[in-house]
């Protein structure tokens, strides 16, 4: 049983390597436990009080106030600097004004860049000013050259340590104990300042040092007040003083926080270093941006807001490793997500309308509920893994928009349409479990009839269905087949193209007598290859659309010994049926193909191309399973042809049937 320690005192207790799965913990005061290497799956810590104990937060403001007045004297060593440049000696003067150049580049680059660039370029200057300086005193034995020098790398030195002490210590003072210790840290530095820069300097330039001092400690504040805005050209400052700040404080590291729910919970001064953090909750957990995250996804300001507000809309979360986020019911609605890592994250019912799913990775992640509608979903990464049940969608669309095409290849291509509630799961849900026999030129539709047949016949544990065909470039074709999990694709690609290959190279007669062994389904597959040949788009149904390559849903046809289409079993369908030998027009077979079709499209939807397929099949099963009407439907085509009964059909379905009528065809032609 979880064990509850809800509303409890828990301050530096230690959990270390404790097995606390689904413990209780809200409401309780964790300020300073060490929680380190525990299994804390599914924990409740809302409401919870984290951060540092009393005696460890005094400690920090105390070192806080130590840096303070240290940055004040570094500050007003620069002020002394400065104030050389009223010296009488030229040397000093020459010195004075070098620090004074030195600094406010350095005032203008960290503003601007940061300043850790900063630290480059002035590096980079004192480096050269120095081998100036060394040349110019060997040369001309002049000492001025050498102090400028001089000067310019200890006013780097005093300024950048000045800098960093001073932003390390207000940030820490206000993250630690708030604005009373930031105040009273302030005050310190100020004086710190003042004092050294009057007791440094000649009364003449007193005024200037302190002037100069002062506006150094401001300096500090304003970096220190940029960094924990979360301001990047100043993460340094921000790293260090988050380290600083965690020191003692509540620790999460290296713990198994999965479903781990932090809503509502204060979190500063908490090291969430090496966590697993996979579905963690967080709404509206408080002071989120003062812990210590490593290199989890809370390293990301934006993200972080998103998590504490659930508020993403219109957001960019472009190429973001997002890997096991809880996002459920966020609002996420124009978002974009363009190569983000989504995997396994928690999406239930949150609103994605019009986001953007480039290339975005969601093996695993849960979009149950999930509104979609108008989602930009180009090469997204799904996988059998992710979910879809009850994910709401009326359309998508499957290119990013551009100013000419705001709204490419639209999904369901008629923008009168829209999908139906629990349709677009069932829609865009690829196959994985395919073999791909990928053909590469000379395509030969009668070799891929046969050995496809041959292959699901020595095969049948591996449960072939042919699932999409697909015409690529001008010679090639693409043949995909669902198997089972178990199956061995590299064996069976590789037995179907040995037997394609020997086949291809048969004598045509040798071909025909293999022919005559087998059953006309050989001739229906031969067909239905060729005209995929002829109409690329036929047999590819939009279901998925990855690139370039297109995935229909599963369709269970019978070979005999392998499938390729549905298999439909209803009660048969009358029609209008005449005496075997009696003339029939092609308008009059045509118009009675028609009305079979028009009596199974009130059973079977027709919206994609594969539920087109599953009413043709039927209708070529009714027509197989009535003699008679067989009869007189391959009559009438040999005197309109074929070409004309297609056209006289007027049905998305006529091809495919017009196919099988060929196939029968060329049975009887042979017997």
């Amino acid at each position: 049983m979880p064990k509850d320690f809800s509303g409890q005192n828990l301050r530096g207790r230690s959990f270390k390597g404790q097995n606390l799965e689904g413990a209780n913990f809200s409401y309780a005061d964790i300020r300073g436990a060490n929680f380190s290497g525990a299994n804390l799956t599914g924990a409740n810590f809302s409401h919870a009080k984290a951060g540092l104990q009393r005696r460890w937060a005094i400690g920090l403001v105390i070192i806080s106030f130590l840096l303070s007045g240290l940055s004040g004297f570094l500050w007003a060593v620069n002020g002394y600097l400065v104030s050389l440049i009223f010296s009488s000696s030229s040397e000093d003067r020459i010195a004075g004004w070098v620090a004074l150049i030195t600094l406010i580049a350095f005032f203008s680059i960290t503003i601007r860049q940061g300043i850790i660039a900063a630290l480059g370029a002035v590096a980079f200057a004192v480096a050269c000013a120095v081998a100036f300086a060394g040349a110019f005193a060997v040369a001309v034995k002049g000492g001025g050259a050498v102090a400028g020098a001089g000067t310019i790398a200890g006013a780097v030195t005093v300024a950048v340590a000045g800098t960093v002490a001073f932003a390390v210590a207000f940030a820490v003072a206000f993250a630690v104990a708030g604005g009373g210790a930031f105040a009273v840290a302030f005050a310190v530095a100020f004086a710190g300042a003042g004092v050294f820069a009057v007791a440094g300097a000649g009364n003449f330039a007193v005024a200037f040092a302190v002037a100069f001092a002062v506006a150094g400690t401001l300096f500090s504040i304003y970096i220190s007040w940029r960094a924990m805005k979360g301001d990047q050209k100043h993460s340094l400052i921000r790293n260090i003083v988050i380290a600083f700040a965690a020191i003692g404080g509540t620790s999460f590291r290296g713990d198994n926080l999965t479903n781990a729910d932090f809503s509502q919970a204060t979190l500063k001064s908490t090291d969430f270093r090496n966590s697993i953090l996979m579905c963690s909750h967080w709404h509206q957990a408080k002071m989120l941006d003062r812990v210590r995250p490593g290199l989890t996804y809370l390293q990301n300001s934006q993200v972080r807001q998103l998590l504490v507000t659930g508020q993403g809309q219109d957001k960019n979360f472009d190429r973001q490793n997002l890997r096991g986020i809880n996002l459920q019911t966020a609002n996420l609605a124009d978002a974009s997500f363009i190569g983000a890592d989504l995997s396994e994250a928690n999406l239930q019912d949150a609103d994605l309308s019009r986001a953007k799913f480039k290339q975005t990775q969601l093996d695993g992640t849960d979009l149950t509920g999930a509104t979609l509608t108008g989602a930009f979903i180009e090469d997204w990464g799904i996988t059998n893994t992710t979910k879809l049940h009850g994910a709401r969608c009326e359309y998508v669309f499957m290119r990013l928009p551009t100013k000419e095409n705001p709204d490419p290849l639209r999904k369901p291509d008629n923008h009168k349409e829209v999908f139906a509630d629990g349709e677009f799961g069932d829609f865009i849900k690829p196959i994985f479990d395919t073999l791909d026999l990928y053909h590469n030129q000379g395509v030969d539709p009668r070799a891929i009839a046969i050995s496809f047949k041959q292959l699901a016949e020595n095969h049948p544990d591996a449960e072939l269905e042919i699932v999409a065909m697909e015409k690529r470039g001008q010679d090639k074709f693409l043949l995909r087949a669902k198997t089972a999990a178990t199956a061995d694709k590299s064996e069976l690609s590789a037995e179907y193209f040995d037997t394609y290959n020997e086949i291809k190279a048969l004598p045509e007669q040798e071909i025909k007598l293999l022919l005559a062994e087998k059953d006309i389904q050989i001739r229906r597959l031969e067909n239905m290859v060729m005209t995929a040949l002829e109409r690329p788009s036929f047999y590819a149904n939009n279901s998925i659309i990855q690139g370039d390559t297109k995935m229909t849903g599963d369709r269970n046809i019978n070979t005999g010994g392998g499938n390729y289409n549905e298999r439909i079993e209803r009660d048969y369908i009358q029609g209008n049926y005449y005496a075997a030998g009696q003339p029939q027009s092609l308008a009059e077979a045509a118009a009675e193909i028609q009305e079979l079709l028009k009596q199974l499209e009130q059973t079977y939807p027709t919206t994609t191309t594969s539920q087109q397929m599953v009413v043709a099949a039927e209708a070529i099963n009714r027509i197989e399973s009535n003699p008679t009407l067989k009869k007189r439907v391959i009559n009438a085509v040999k005197e309109g042809g074929l070409a004309a009964f297609e056209k006289a059909i007027d049905n998305p379905a006529g091809a495919f049937i017009v196919g099988a009528i060929k196939g029968w065809q060329e049975v009887e032609a042979e017997d």
